[in-house]
Parts: structure tokens; sequence; C-alpha cells
């Protein structure tokens, strides 16, 4: 037999899949999107971005810690 089945579910039609978008939104509780307006007038008010090079020259860079167990698991990646 050469039936194969498709890891995913089988192809919906646009509506259905904005109905399925609808509900998981409507399931999750999510706040509501500002409109097109809203955010345009939003972003037109807010003051524009300095290109003076003092205020972006110096930037503190993030530390990152590797934890013992996360050096186990790459360790254990390695040994392949």
């Amino acid at each position: 037999m050469t039936y194969e089945r498709l890891a995913y579910d089988d192809a919906r039609t646009a509506h259905e899949m904005a109905d399925d978008c609808a509900a998981a939104e409507a399931a999750l509780h999510l706040p509501p999107l500002p409109s097109r307006a809203e955010l345009v007038a939003s972003l037109a008010v807010r003051p524009a971005p300095s290109l003076l090079y003092a205020d972006h020259a110096e930037q503190v860079k993030p530390t990152v810690t590797v934890t013992a167990a996360a050096q186990r698991l790459a360790a254990a990646f390695d040994r392949d």
C-alpha cells in the first residue's frame, strides 16, 4: 500500500483556518491589538532617535554564563 499520512492536519480552507485562529485567540484571552491608526499615531509622537555617535558608542555588552549542566549537555553532544 502506498498511502502516506502527512505530519500535519489535512489542508483547510483559508476561512476555516482564520476561524481556528480567532478561536485560539479568544481561548488565550490575548489583549486586543491596536488598530493601524492607533499604531501610526503612537509612532508619530515618538521622538526621533539620536544621530549622535556619543549616544550609541558605549553600550554595555551582556555577560553570558554557562552552567555546569549546559557544559555536560554540550559535552554529550560532542561525543558523537
